[in-house]
């Protein structure tokens, strides 16, 4: 009898869905807050995002994608709506096609577009998406806490450790 065991250990880090998690809650609640600061607010989560992502050693066009979009945003301030609708218009592909977040990089590019379609509203969106994606990775936060340890298997008997 043939037994297949997959160890995956390319998941992100505990520390890091902590501080990604705290970093775009704090920024989702600060735009509702004050959309009137926007530059300062989407400017300084995307350069402490990239800031984050080259701590954790994402590829360096990751980690460089959102510090670029922070500082243009905070050079030039009435190009929030386009420099912000590009990032996620990037981020949205990244998760559609490479984290396997298929319905937040759906929603995550429908944003973008928004955004690009209506600039006047931009800080809405924006407070939206930070809201939608901290919920979402508290939700996976939470079933992998819940799950944690119990072996998963697969339909044909398979066991999958992670």
């Amino acid at each position: 009898m043939f037994q297949q065991i997959e160890v995956n250990v390319l998941g992100k880090s505990k520390e890091q869905k902590i501080i990604n998690v705290l970093l775009t809650l704090a920024t989702g609640i600060l735009t509702l807050i004050f959309p009137n600061f926007l530059y300062l607010i989407a400017g300084g989560y995307l350069v402490a995002l990239g800031l984050m992502f080259a701590a954790f050693r994402f590829p360096g066009f990751i980690s460089a994608l959102p510090i670029v979009a922070g500082v243009l945003i905070f050079i030039f301030p009435e190009l929030i709506p386009f420099t912000f609708a590009g990032f996620l218009g990037l981020f949205g592909l990244l998760m559609l096609f490479g984290l396997s977040f298929s319905f937040l990089g759906i929603i995550t590019l429908i944003i973008a577009i928004l955004i690009v379609m209506n600039p006047d509203s931009v800080a809405y969106f924006i407070a939206f998406f930070m809201l939608t994606y901290a919920v979402s990775n508290l939700i996976q936060f939470y079933k992998q806490w819940k799950n944690k340890g119990k072996p998963k298997e697969k339909s044909d008997g398979e066991i999958v450790i992670e």
